[in-house]
């Protein structure tokens, strides 16, 4: 995932004038309709969402769309339905295989050494903040985590490795579209099943993501028109995924 959504293209000028959401013709899932059109994926499917939650909130995302064109980065839930609607019900295999190579580099499993004065402060920091996701993970799946010092990663054990597959094969597709943005944004796997479980906050989850740049930003200052947006980027692409998340459940 994904592109920026601080920047992008507009694409034509906005065609419609109200925005409206209702039940879907089959009964099953609802719609978004744009004056009496429905709201369509980019291969032309009607767009039927799980929850008349996040359908509303989608219908938001076209609403705000000014008069002399469409936005498409400042709709990160429309992207991300469409990937819960096309993209990973033909690629899971490949998403779940992906992730899972991904899953052995995790951000959280990577410890700065201690003893390194261009690191100093940054090990004392993710012991304080990072440990306890991982004193999670081991209570939640019953393994302890490997943490290692090297940059290209380590080799965390069969039995969480196979207890992570898992989870993610036992998901439907808006929670997968979910925790794959999530993972691909924070470079962590780990992160993405704490918001999945409701074991982070996304506030929290932010913070660990730039822990380490946000000590360097204590130290050296922040770098106006770079720091700032990388920030506000992370904010939209962890936030509108964690609500996604949410608002796709069925409760």
């Amino acid at each position: 995932m994904p592109m920026s959504f601080m920047t992008g293209s507009i694409v034509g000028k906005r065609f419609y004038n109200q925005v409206t959401t209702r039940k879907a013709d089959d009964g099953n899932g609802w719609t978004v309709m744009l004056d009496y059109r429905t709201l369509k994926s980019p291969s032309k499917r009607p767009l039927k969402l799980p929850t008349p939650a996040l359908a509303k909130a989608i219908a938001a995302e076209w609403e705000y769309q000014e008069t002399d064109g469409i936005r498409p980065f400042t709709m990160p839930l429309m992207k991300l339905a469409c990937t819960a609607l096309e993209r990973v019900p033909l690629t899971r295999t490949k998403i779940i295989e992906h992730l899972m190579r991904k899953f052995h580099q995790d951000l959280v499993f990577c410890r700065a050494p201690g003893d390194n004065e261009l690191t100093s402060g940054v090990f004392e920091r993710q012991v304080e903040k990072i440990d306890p996701l991982l004193g999670w993970v081991e209570s939640e799946f019953g393994f302890k985590p490997v943490v290692y010092s090297s940059f290209f990663g380590g080799k965390q054990e069969d039995g969480l490795t196979n207890a992570i597959e898992s989870l993610l094969k036992k998901t439907d597709d808006c929670e997968l579209a979910a925790i794959d943005a999530i993972a691909a944004a924070a470079h962590s796997l780990v992160i993405a099943i704490g918001i999945f479980h409701g074991r982070l906050q996304i506030k929290e989850a932010i913070e660990l993501i730039r822990l380490e740049e946000d000590l360097q930003v204590e130290k050296w200052g922040l770098v106006e028109g770079g720091h700032d947006l990388d920030i506000a980027d992370l904010r939209v692409q962890i936030s509108s995924a964690a609500v996604f998340l949410g608002l796709s459940r069925r409760f």
